[in-house]
């Protein structure tokens, strides 16, 4: 048992045990009220970021396709899920089983919606599939920019249900930890391979009999589903679903989180997204009256320091040596100590044999009558 939990990649699972901690001490703080409100609210945002960034981050990181519609598919989710909440509120309630449905809803048809646009789309390349899925989520904001009051809001947004505050950020952490299993799962598997394999040389993954229009699809459709998912809960965080939101704006945004935080990593992904949407909302709560104006100046400048300090090539030396993973290298294996070379488990003293070593030592060999005769007829002869 002990050697099985040593054998254990424990890499793979360090996000797994942040987010779980993180969400276990913020619970207690909730629970024992030392958590307020605005805080409360902040979780939430951070939740639907990261299931954002990482649903992205398959797209564009492991598969190596640019989609600018991820925006879309969240609205699509807020819009349908919200609706569903809606219906379902006067006959289930406002309880666990009517978030479950609208998460399903909301989740399914945006997935839906990913395979009827991923199907035409997917056959394009660079800027046209970045083109085709921008179209897609102006489409769609615009369509339910245009609904009638009594279907999804009009211009003035959907009313949807709010859920328990103390209780909401909670669920939306464990959809991460599902998205995140979904997702890592899928990227180390025999098909993540594949994947990746697309994302570096197209022909000479066709070449290899991968189904490049399957696994694009497939890909397409489940980061789709968890946008879908992210926007179901959006629509239970705020009171009201604008169309607006959902804008090309918005897109971009999620997009920059997958950027910095690094191409095909979802563990920076994840990190990208926390501390992007921790800036947006402190600097909306600190720039108030006419200093907001000097809340996009901020946040651009802070993306333009990011970004050049990741990819600037006189700071490569730097980040390689000051970068998280060295640093816990560092602390996890120290320098050894010439000194202490006697606790060295290969130690001949301490490598198990069949016969003692002093034994070993002890035996006299002496010579057998065949090396003997040969040297007396040698003798003889002479």
């Amino acid at each position: 048992m002990a050697g099985k939990i040593k054998n254990i990649k424990w890499k793979y699972y360090i996000n797994y045990i942040a987010i779980a901690i993180f969400t276990v001490v913020f619970s207690v703080m909730s629970f024992t009220g030392n958590l307020s409100s605005s805080n409360i609210y902040l979780l939430e945002k951070i939740a639907i970021a990261v299931m954002l960034s990482v649903s992205l981050s398959v797209v564009v990181g492991f598969l190596g396709e640019l989609s600018l519609g991820h925006a879309g598919f969240m609205c699509v989710g807020a819009y349908l899920g919200g609706k569903a909440s809606c219906i379902l509120e006067p006959v289930l309630g406002n309880g666990v089983l009517t978030l479950i449905i609208s998460l399903i809803a909301g989740g399914v048809i945006a997935a839906l919606c990913g395979i009827i646009i991923g199907l035409p789309a997917l056959r394009l390349k660079g800027d046209y599939l970045a083109i085709v899925t921008l179209a897609f989520g102006e489409i769609v904001r615009s369509l339910f920019m245009n609904s009638s009051d009594e279907s999804f809001g009009g211009s003035l947004g959907l009313n949807t249900p709010r859920y328990d505050k103390n209780i909401l950020y909670i669920i939306a952490f464990v959809l991460v930890l599902l998205c995140l299993a979904v997702l890592q799962n899928l990227i180390r598997s025999k098909h993540g391979r594949a994947i990746t394999s697309i994302r570096d040389n197209e022909i000479a993954a066709r070449a290899t009999g991968i189904n490049v229009t399957k696994y694009k699809l497939a890909v397409f459709t489940v980061s789709s589903f968890f946008a879908g998912i992210a926007g179901v809960l959006y629509s239970y965080s705020n009171f009201t679903v604008q169309s607006t939101k959902f804008s090309y704006n918005y897109s971009i945004e999620i997009l920059v989180m997958v950027v910095l935080g690094g191409m095909g990593s979802i563990n920076g992904s994840i990190i990208a997204a926390t501390l992007i949407t921790f800036l947006d909302v402190k600097l909306q709560t600190i720039l108030t009256g006419n200093l907001a104006v000097l809340q996009d100046l901020f946040y651009a400048l802070v993306l333009i320091i990011l970004v050049i300090y990741n990819n600037a090539p006189g700071l490569k030396s730097f980040r390689e040596t000051n970068n998280l993973k060295s640093i816990f290298n560092k602390i996890r294996k120290p320098k050894r100590d010439p000194s202490r070379r006697a606790d060295d488990e290969a130690k001949w003293d301490r490598v198990p044999t069949k016969i003692e070593m002093n034994e070993i030592l002890s035996v006299e060999i002496q010579p057998t009558s065949s090396t003997v005769e040969p040297d007396r007829k040698e003798n003889k002869n002479d």
